[in-house]
């Protein structure tokens, strides 16, 4: 784990951006690969339909795969073995194409300096253990739900809050619809609050079935909080390249 000072920031911070772009962030790129490659042999991906004898049988098997490894809120206060693992295996399975490449992106352009700056081994478990209690936060709120909840969103938001707290003057290209999805720079701090001020209008208005920015915004908070707690004793990072391409 790397040592700070506010002396030398600027030579940290260019180290985690060295180390990242280095290819230095195995686990970030780990969690990457391995919910792609958990979608392509999935029912979802759309490559295993000559396995299936209809479309109707697609649909089952998608069901099945939706209920065995995703969060089913009714069945997780149930207490059952199978039901408590479901958060930690529904961040690893993803209902379509766009749901697994918008996490992804994000996951990519976010996470490989967050995990530069925390280590490998706190931020695999950084990402999980907020991951699980974005998704029982969701699950608490809708308890009597049958909705099946997959995905890694609760995750990555968490990594989303982190990095806001410990590099808020990053800069990061940015597409904003309002701005006719322009690629523009700004400050890191500036394209997470936004995201983060979307999501809670979006669960203050009421999601349509599957969206669960519940999830979203509870991850966003308890990793920005973990990274307040952990890392209140050091200085902030203060990067000032563009670390890659989100779009909010």
């Amino acid at each position: 784990m790397i040592e700070w000072r506010q002396a030398d920031w600027r030579t940290t911070a260019r180290r985690i951006r060295d180390a990242a772009a280095a290819g230095g962030a195995p686990v970030t790129y780990g969690l990457i690969g391995a919910c792609g490659v958990i979608f392509l042999i999935s029912p979802l991906s759309g490559f295993g339909g000559d396995a299936y004898r209809s479309e109707d049988a697609l649909l089952a098997a998608q069901a099945g795969y939706f209920e065995r490894w995703g969060v089913i809120p009714a069945e997780l206060w149930e207490g059952s073995a199978h039901a408590l693992v479901t958060p930690f295996t529904a961040l690893f399975v993803h209902g379509s194409w766009l749901h697994l490449l918008g996490n992804l992106l994000f996951l990519y352009v976010f996470g490989a300096m967050a995990e530069e700056r925390m280590g490998r081994a706190q931020f695999a478990l950084f990402y999980m253990g907020c991951g699980y209690v974005a998704l029982v936060c969701y699950a608490a709120a809708h308890a009597d739900s049958e909705q099946t909840l997959v995905g890694a969103s609760g995750a990555i938001s968490a990594v989303l809050g982190a990095f806001l707290r410990l590099f808020p003057k990053a800069r990061v290209t940015s597409l904003f619809p309002f701005l006719f999805f322009l690629p523009l720079r700004f400050p890191a701090w500036i394209v997470l609050v936004f995201w983060f001020a979307l999501q809670w209008a979006a669960q203050e208005a009421g999601s349509g079935p599957g969206v669960a920015y519940l999830a979203h915004v509870a991850g966003f908070a308890v990793g920005f909080l973990y990274a307040w707690v952990r890392y209140r004793g050091g200085a902030r990072v203060k990067v000032p390249a563009t670390e890659g391409d989100s779009q909010p």
